[in-house]
């Protein structure tokens, strides 16, 4: 899926969406979510206190049974860990957002609507650090950006299938998740080490070499 593709979104007239609605592609709300009739979204709510978790929720939109939306509960972040990884995450999901002609957005006290796919995002950087120290949160941010969107979903649908709770913190593709984000350590391109041979073939100058693919298609 490319990144055209990737938000079914665009911008209302709300506090967090800063300019005029004629210029998109779409109205939304929030980041991304579709002004339409109980979307399928994430909601990120940010208490007033300080030190207050923030609890990240997915509304599953109305369903054909009724309309009362179906909401699971996803991630209760710590508050400290929230703060270390709010800006970037906004820059991006902004980015994101404007590369589609849609609204951008900033975070607020209360209820934050955000995209269905920008919220599979959010909730795997969410997973990732939840058990981290504060120091290895960078780390783990690093290696979040590095990913693919379609990789990010992929690393959702994995773990929210067994453990996408927040009383499932520590298991599975969760503990999963912490370990390879968070203490991954830096990129090292290796170096392959010489061997000697002493039965090493010797391959005339002017002779040609030939791979497999060649002389399948000699035959």
């Amino acid at each position: 899926m490319s990144t055209a593709q990737s938000l079914d979104s665009s911008k209302t007239g709300n506090s967090g969406n800063r300019s005029r609605p004629d210029k998109y592609a779409h109205k939304t709300t929030g980041f991304g979510v579709p002004v339409t009739t109980s979307p399928h979204h994430f909601i990120v709510t940010i208490p007033r206190g300080s030190r207050q978790a923030v609890n990240i929720t997915e509304d599953l939109g109305m369903h054909a049974l009724g309309e009362d939306s179906q909401v699971l509960d996803r991630v209760i972040m710590n508050r400290q860990l929230w703060t270390e990884i709010a800006n970037p995450v906004k820059r991006v999901f902004n980015q994101r957002l404007k590369a589609n002609n849609l609204a951008i957005s900033n975070w607020k006290v209360g209820n934050n609507p955000v995209d269905r796919l920008l919220g599979k995002e959010l909730c795997v950087l969410a997973w990732a650090i939840e058990d981290l120290s504060i120091e290895k949160v960078g780390i783990a941010l690093r290696n979040w950006l590095e990913l693919r969107p379609e990789e990010r979903w992929w690393l959702f649908g994995m773990t929210a299938e067994s453990v996408g709770a927040p009383e499932n913190k520590g298991k599975g593709w969760r503990a999963a998740l912490v370990h390879a984000l968070g203490y991954s350590p830096d990129k090292i391109i290796r170096k392959p080490r010489q061997v000697k041979s002493e039965h090493k073939p010797q391959v005339k100058s002017r002779e040609k070499q030939q791979s497999l693919l060649d002389l399948i298609k000699n035959k």
